[in-house]
């Protein structure tokens, strides 16, 4: 048996995590709204990271324009370590061949 995941908007999480900064028991609150602990701890520090575009939700997240570049860096760092491997691995492949005939 299949539980279906629960979503929650954009506001239940902003008011989850401005209620955890007022209690003192975030357990007691979690289970008043129906949810659980870890949740509230991962929205905590999700908001606490990017206040502006936390709970982006299916979106994709706002980067500024500092976040895209270095996003397209790292893709392009992956890119040129791949191809580095790649051509690594030919290099080893072709410097193991001794010259002689295969029997082609």
């Amino acid at each position: 048996m299949s539980r279906e995941r629960r979503k929650f908007d954009k506001e239940f999480k902003l008011m989850a995590v401005e209620l955890s900064k007022t209690r003192e028991n975030t357990y007691e609150l979690a289970k008043e709204l129906g949810i659980r602990p870890e949740l509230i701890y991962r929205w905590r520090s999700e908001h606490l990271e990017k206040p502006e575009s936390s709970f982006a939700g299916h979106e994709k997240p706002r980067h500024t324009p500092e976040e895209a570049e270095i996003a397209k860096l790292k893709k392009q760092l992956r890119d040129v370590e791949m191809e580095r491997d790649i051509l690594k691995k030919a290099i080893s492949v072709f410097s193991r061949a001794d010259g002689k005939s295969t029997g082609l």
